[in-house]
């Protein structure tokens, strides 16, 4: 088979011949129909995200349960599945704390399965990581059978791609942000996948305003089909300034989707006394954040982590299967470019370039 493999950071992925070993115990194998084309992948190329080399890329997708491994019940061959890029062991700390999305087992395995070994090898016997155990950049995939929720037949693997990934993490960090209630005031920093996917998650609590903030007003522009009452350009105007502007004083929660220093600060600048600021995007790893700490004591602010929504990523896939099917999602209309396998250097290149909405490679 096929997958996309990166040899070298910032260095264009190669589309090479793959050999993989059958499933193991625990374990499918999965005929891939669609994955997302996400900035953590675009981390990963370009050096500030760190994974081991080389390693099949590709984190959120859906596919097609092709076979089992011993000791798989729940699944049968032909259902259609999202792919979950976290797969929770059950029985670690954090599983059993109620974390499933930080599961201990899952990252010490870091780009092997959880058993600690590699099911992809290239053609010159290169063991080939396999990010998030998933490697969705592949025609097909050897996965753990508990990354795998299987979906109704009206959901296409389309849409059940981008619920693996942005719909989730965007919509469950809004919905699963601590204290958050219906008539909230909510400001977005960054409006790329994640971002446009908190803003929906925003209008599903009924937020009474909800700013999106970029630095490229198209994107401003396309955020208003999913939500935003408000645009701020942080490329012309002081994002905070404006917000505290708009709302007298600023917003009950801030959300920074995109992940860097300047930005967290901002959206801890930006919330109001008791307000919440929650950090979703993955920063460059190493950095650090200036943090006004006598405001944060004086004004009782309070600081978060989100990370896949905050819950169970199973749990949520059938919420947001839910909400897709009640209408109440618009995920069809964030996809905005569809790639095959051999073009998926092009779908990076439109995050270079901050076109609109998610790019998915659609596989035959």
């Amino acid at each position: 088979m096929k997958a996309a493999v990166l040899y070298e950071t910032k260095q264009p992925l190669q589309v090479v011949e793959i050999d993989y070993s059958p499933p193991k115990r625990g374990e499918v194998l999965v005929k891939m129909g669609a994955a997302g084309i996400c900035a953590s992948d675009h981390h990963i190329i370009h050096g500030t995200g760190l994974l081991p080399l080389p390693v099949a890329l590709g984190h959120e997708g859906a596919g097609t349960v092709e076979s089992l491994g011993d000791g798989v019940s729940g699944l049968a061959p032909g259902d259609r599945c999202i792919l979950s890029f976290v797969s929770d062991c059950g029985y670690c700390k954090s599983c059993r704390d109620g974390f499933p999305n930080l599961c201990d087992t899952f990252r010490n395995a870091g780009t092997k399965q959880m058993d600690g070994t590699f099911r992809f090898r290239d053609r010159e016997g290169n063991d080939v990581g396999q990010m998030s155990k998933i490697s969705v950049f592949s025609e097909k995939s050897v996965v753990p059978a508990q990354a795998c929720y299987p979906i109704p037949a009206d959901v296409p693997l389309d849409v059940a791609a981008l619920i693996g990934c942005c719909v989730t993490t965007g919509v469950g960090a809004a919905i699963n942000a601590p204290g958050i209630k219906a008539g909230s005031t909510v400001a977005v920093f960054g409006c790329g996948g994640v971002g446009l996917n908190v803003i929906q998650g925003a209008r599903l609590l009924n937020a009474a305003r909800v700013i999106a903030v970029d630095l490229h007003q198209h994107k401003l522009e396309f955020t208003k089909r999913f939500g935003a009452t408000d645009l701020v350009n942080a490329a012309k105007d002081d994002p905070v300034a404006a917000i505290k502007d708009l709302t007298g004083g600023g917003v009950d929660y801030a959300f920074d989707a995109f992940g860097s220093a300047q930005t967290i600060s901002q959206a801890i600048d930006s919330v109001r006394k008791t307000g919440t600021a929650v950090m979703i995007g993955l920063a460059p790893v190493g950095d650090r954040a200036p943090i006004d700490m006598s405001d944060l004591v004086r004004n009782q602010k309070t600081l978060v982590g989100s990370y896949y929504g905050s819950g169970s990523p199973h749990e949520l896939f059938g919420k947001m299967i839910d909400f897709y099917q009640r209408g109440l999602l618009d995920i069809g209309g964030l996809i905005q470019r569809r790639y095959p396998l051999s073009q998926i250097n092009e779908g990076f290149a439109a995050i270079d370039s901050h076109e609109n909405g998610r790019g998915i490679i659609e596989f035959q």
